[in-house]
């Protein structure tokens, strides 16, 4: 399975952003945000890779993207990198 991380520069942005997902049935979970990942607030959004065009929907239907510092995948090289 891969992952994808919504990333946001602020705790009550993340959880609502949360909240959303779950709201449309998207399974998601909070995690602490990986440490190669400097722009955050420490915690971000964790979802199936499969819904990350869903999940992009979500965050502009609902003008989250000034807070949004950006979507993050794993790489084959253990990197997660910006998508």
């Amino acid at each position: 399975m891969n992952y994808t991380l919504a990333v946001f520069k602020s705790r009550s942005s993340t959880l609502y952003f949360a909240n959303l997902l779950r709201q449309t049935n998207i399974p998601c979970s909070i995690i602490n945000t990986p440490y190669s990942i400097q722009r955050a607030c420490g915690i971000s959004v964790k979802l199936l890779s499969d819904f990350t065009s869903q999940a992009h929907q979500i965050l502009m239907s609902h003008n989250l993207s000034l807070n949004f510092s950006g979507f993050y995948v794993l790489s084959n090289s253990g990197r997660w990198m910006a998508v």
